[in-house]
């Protein structure tokens, strides 16, 4: 069989920069401290599944499993499904074990390690049944592991079980929507990538005119790496992630009383003045001006 090239599956589809659509924040009541909720898309996308996987037999029939509610990525080795998961960012992969140039062990752990896809789920598969090489597989990383043979319907209840457990993570970020990670259930790779972004946004918040592109290249990302990323692990594209920092930030500030609402939005880099009080009513459930009054109240009643 002559060498085969990574392919794209699904007929009709173009990997756009950013596959989920945009999650809208809204708040469930008038309170500053309410939770918040995720409205619903009104186009689900398609999760992308990388297989790697030398035997094409075994592919097909992996890939027939699916069926069309996924993009289907696919690489013959290794070493082409580390390079297509850095550069295609999947939200899964299913690995065999035993493949040439680099095995599903080695695989796992390269792609734990590497900042670009320490998060993505990866799913082993092995004809080995011997508890060792599970432990082996589970201690690089590996999310499940799957012996060979195996039912069509396990090998999807396990994907759907990795991919809700992302969409609960991303609930649950958005219900505490502060961007901490303390509370959050991710590695610790995770937990840094995401405070490494919020630093680096922090460094540039009075920058109105700060792009993507820069956070992207601070971070040693491409630009649609960031964003698959990004919305891996948060549902949110960059703008609104960097949107949403900036508006914590400004509540942050008049809980210190540190000016007035337009300088702390010119300081959090807001320079219009209409869309700084929309977006901050939009995500607090309350504009700035009521916010501010509303302390000032509190520390001197009549």
């Amino acid at each position: 069989m002559s060498e085969e090239k990574e392919t794209i599956i699904s007929e009709n589809v173009i990997l756009s920069e950013t596959k989920n659509p945009i999650p809208q924040l809204k708040p469930r009541d008038s309170s500053v401290t309410g939770s918040f909720r995720m409205t619903k898309p009104s186009i689900q996308e398609q999760p992308i599944i990388l297989i790697v996987e030398d035997n094409p037999d075994m592919r097909a029939y992996i890939r027939g499993s699916l069926g069309p509610e996924y993009q289907v990525l696919e690489a013959e080795n290794g070493i082409k499904g580390f390079d297509s998961a850095a550069d295609k960012m999947p939200d899964l992969i299913i690995s065999d074990v035993m493949m040439p140039e680099m095995d599903g062990f080695e695989l796992c752990g390269k792609l734990k390690a590497d900042e670009r896809t320490s998060h993505i789920p990866i799913i082993l598969l092995t004809a080995r049944a011997e508890s060792q090489d599970k432990i082996e597989g589970l201690q690089t990383g590996a999310d499940d592991y799957l012996v060979k043979p195996f039912e069509a319907a396990e090998l999807n209840a396990r994907i759907n079980n990795l991919i809700s457990q992302r969409k609960k993570l991303h609930e649950h970020f958005l219900r505490s929507y502060n961007l901490e990670t303390d509370s959050l259930n991710v590695s610790s790779a995770d937990a840094g990538f995401i405070n490494k972004i919020i630093s680096i946004i922090e460094n540039n918040i009075s920058d109105p005119d700060y792009k993507i592109e820069q956070l992207a290249g601070e971070a040693g990302f491409s630009r649609s790496q960031l964003s698959r990323k990004i919305e891996s692990l948060t549902g949110l594209t960059p703008s609104l992630f960097i949107r949403l920092r900036r508006l914590l930030r400004s509540k942050q500030l008049m809980d210190k009383k540190a000016g007035n609402v337009s300088q702390i939005a010119y300081e959090c880099g807001f320079n219009n003045l209409s869309y700084f009080s929309r977006s901050f009513k939009e995500q607090f459930g309350t504009t700035p001006s009521e916010y501010l009054n509303s302390n000032q109240q509190a520390e001197n009643p009549e």
